[in-house]
């Protein structure tokens, strides 16, 4: 008996202006890993069943928001709904998403699984509804939201990579403590495809 087909899907995790140099809460290398994220998404297009991006899209998201961020819970706003920062980034404007997910309207989300789409789908339900049994997550930043993305769809019986060069972390050390929970989660930490 053949094992069932592998239908992958490519998460393009929190890939907005609010996250790269310039922005509110920027990550160093954050421009850098979106214009590698968009050649990377042009030349593999093929190599996916479904494309999906997720986007910090605060509202009201309460303490996650404060004048004086711990850095840990709380943080300056950023991601604010509708502001040209949190728009996806324009390197990816050729990108083609089959879905795109919003998180956080009124709390802190750092996983895409905490998102829905414009219909008030989640992500769980769009993978399963295209029999995503794999995903590939890549994004900003490597150490909170593309983690927590990771060991949720690992939590959830995706079979998970993240490609390690089209991500960045805050800091770090804060990155090394990320692969260190993503591997011991069972998440594959590899490098993409030339």
């Amino acid at each position: 008996m053949n094992p069932p087909q592998t239908r992958r899907a490519l998460l393009v995790v929190d890939v907005q202006p609010t996250f790269c140099e310039g922005g509110s809460l920027a990550v160093a290398g954050g421009d850098a890993v979106a214009h590698r994220i968009a050649d990377y998404a042009a030349a593999h297009r093929g190599d996916y069943d479904l494309v999906v991006t997720t986007q910090d899209w605060h509202i009201d998201p309460g303490e996650h928001f404060s004048e004086n961020p711990d850095f840990v819970d709380s943080w300056p706003p950023h991601g604010i709904a509708g502001s040209a920062e949190a728009q996806l980034h324009p390197a990816l404007s050729g990108l083609r998403p089959d879905a795109q997910v919003r998180k956080g309207q009124y709390a802190a989300a750092y996983s895409g699984f905490e998102g829905v789409d414009d219909g008030g789908t989640a992500l769980d339900e769009i993978l399963t509804g295209q029999r995503i049994t794999a995903v590939d997550v890549v994004g900003l930043a490597e150490s909170h939201c593309v983690k927590d993305t990771a060991l949720d769809a690992a939590g959830r019986g995706y079979r998970v990579r993240v490609l390690t060069d089209l991500t960045e972390p805050v800091s770090p050390e804060l990155g090394r403590a990320a692969r260190e929970a993503m591997a011991a989660a069972g998440v594959e930490l590899v490098e993409s495809a030339p």
